[in-house]
């Protein structure tokens, strides 16, 4: 009889007092955080929270200041440099802009990880780069360049790029930002899509709160360098936190102000004491 292995409990992704500070700004001050293993969890929370900075910490990029920064059960910040680049072989990162080289091809812009990293023959870097084309809808655009997609089939391409070493994590970063709505249901889809099929943790930083709530099995609000809430949309819509409700509702209205911080209005303007 062949037993089967239960799945692991562990989060895979776990941030523990983490605090980090930039420029003299604390972006992060004794943050918790704990991505299940296998699911799709959404990062959301006003601009300049922190959110995409989140990502720079789990990938190695920075430091944090204070606090366990932990991918996999390891510590980011005690691997050493060949240490975290083999962990990074391990994440895909689908990046904002989607990050294309702009003189390569679609082909050779998803083949690139896998000649970087790999020491696959030719015919299997175009079995594997093609197979990757297709599951994203794009197998007949490979010899198209960047310019010539559009903004859904350019993140397409990246999102295939990201995953063409079959990585256990993915990252994304505003993957819906600057997309049609076509577009974004396409891409949303297929996270789900590979989420299901593939078993693969998926990170998503979006202000996208329609969508988030669509696409993630679990939310967090990142708000004054702490977690606000977390948990489904509906416990984020009831939370106790009026922030964190306006951003829930997107209402102009509430704790985040219109004015950035300044001097008197009639003071300023005039330059002279009101």
């Amino acid at each position: 009889m062949v037993s089967i292995p239960l799945r692991e409990t562990s989060p895979c992704i776990e941030l523990t007092e983490v605090d980090y500070v930039v420029a003299g700004r604390r972006v992060f001050s004794g943050l918790n955080l704990a991505v299940p293993r296998g699911c799709i969890a959404s990062i959301m929370g006003p601009s300049g929270t922190g959110k995409t900075t989140l990502l720079r910490l789990l990938t190695g990029e920075v430091s944090a200041a204070r606090g366990r920064v932990c991918v996999e059960g390891r510590d980011v910040s005690s691997l050493s440099v060949y240490a975290l680049y083999a962990m990074r072989l391990k994440m895909g990162m689908l990046f904002q802009q989607s990050a294309l080289f702009t003189d390569l091809n679609v082909f050779e812009n998803v083949a690139f990880p896998a000649r970087e990293h790999t020491n696959l023959t030719e015919r299997l870097i175009r079995l594997l780069v093609l197979t990757k084309l297709h599951s994203v809808g794009l197998r007949g655009a490979a010899g198209l360049m960047p310019f010539e997609l559009s903004g859904g089939m350019a993140r397409r391409v990246a999102l295939a790029r990201a995953l063409v070493l079959d990585p256990p994590i993915l990252f994304c970063d505003e993957p819906f930002t600057g997309l049609d709505p076509i577009a974004i249901g396409v891409v949303s889809r297929l996270l789900r899509t590979i989420n299901r099929a593939l078993g693969i943790t998926i990170v998503v930083v979006s202000h996208d709160v329609s969508e988030a709530e669509t696409l993630a099995d679990t939310h967090f609000i990142l708000v004054d360098g702490k977690v606000a809430a977390s948990g489904s949309p509906r416990q984020l819509h009831e939370s106790d936190s009026a922030l964190v409700r306006q951003f829930m509702s997107g209402s102009p209205d509430g704790p985040v102000p219109f004015h950035y911080p300044a001097p008197d209005y009639y003071e300023h303007l005039l330059g002279m004491p009101s």
